[in-house]
């Protein structure tokens, strides 16, 4: 175990599984306090027993876009901890899908309530135990090579993410006064439940039509950016938004026709709830 992080109190939104999962575990490994919110009961029970460290991780089931819900995550931290001093906004969902004129408007707004109203809740209130501390803090949104430019995903998704991206940027400059640094980081394709579901073999063997970089990313690598973020190491480093992409954006973003082999989001509308545990709705696109 290091201690770079220790004495350090932590919150992750959509800790159980993929890239929170493996930040909540690197997190513990540096010697923070981690208090995790999910969706996903089974999967939070889960890592909670592997992990087996209770005077070091807590869940708290958080629907991140509910305000109580997430006030009562950082409350968690607070009470139970004293935190929080590191936040990481990472809960998202795939949301809305197929063509632009078939989605449906709730969809869409579902899409946005948990990717960009969720990042700002979580702000919001780990900012304000922050600045109640005095100490500072730092916060990190899972934002994505989508919210970047066209191409990199299904469009609900990736206006949800250029949100992340804008509003880390200006959350940054508000914040600064309290010491306070905001950072996004922006993965391209990772090697997760919520990115590769069921065509995992298919996209890896198109992995070389869009991504130079000739290995798919892992959560561990995101994990790992996330640390560099939260560290010593990176104190003069805030409104940033670091690509975590294997060269993809600088190449041109191929990922929605690779992560789609079968060209679902073409035949069909629906939401896609990613790792929540909720099941994926949808519905053929009429002529498809």
């Amino acid at each position: 175990m290091s201690d770079l992080l220790r004495g350090r109190v932590a919150v992750v939104t959509g800790g159980a599984s993929g890239i929170g999962r493996a930040t909540v575990r690197r997190f513990l490994a540096e010697g923070a306090r981690v208090v995790f919110g999910d969706l996903h009961e089974a999967n939070a029970a889960r890592l909670v027993e592997e992990t087996a460290d209770p005077d070091r991780l807590r869940f708290v089931p958080t629907d991140v876009t509910d305000e109580t819900s997430v006030a009562a995550l950082v409350a968690a931290a607070t009470d139970g901890f004293g935190g929080p001093d590191i936040l990481f906004n990472n809960a998202g969902v795939g949301g809305a899908f197929g063509p632009l004129v078939e989605i449906d408007a709730a969809d869409w707004d579902r899409t946005f309530a948990v990717i960009s109203r969720g990042m700002f809740l979580g702000t919001k209130h780990a900012a304000r135990a922050m600045i109640a501390r005095g100490d500072g803090g730092v916060i990190v949104n899972n934002a994505s090579v989508a919210g970047l430019g066209g191409g990199g995903g299904p469009t609900a998704y990736s206006a949800a993410k250029a949100a992340v991206v804008n509003f880390t940027a200006n959350a940054a400059v508000e914040l600064a006064e309290h010491r306070i640094r905001v950072n996004a980081v922006c993965p391209g394709l990772v090697d997760t439940p919520f990115v590769m579901g069921r065509d995992a073999a298919a996209i890896e063997a198109r992995l070389p039509t869009f991504q130079p970089w000739p290995e798919l990313g892992r959560a561990e690598d995101i994990a790992g950016l996330v640390l560099y973020l939260v560290g010593p190491d990176s104190t003069f480093l805030t409104g940033a938004a670091v690509r975590a992409d294997g060269g993809m954006l600088a190449w041109g973003p191929r990922m929605t026709e690779t992560s789609d082999p079968r060209g679902r989001t073409r035949r069909y509308t629906g939401f896609t709830e990613g790792t929540t545990g909720r099941r994926t709705v949808k519905r053929p696109v009429d002529g498809a």
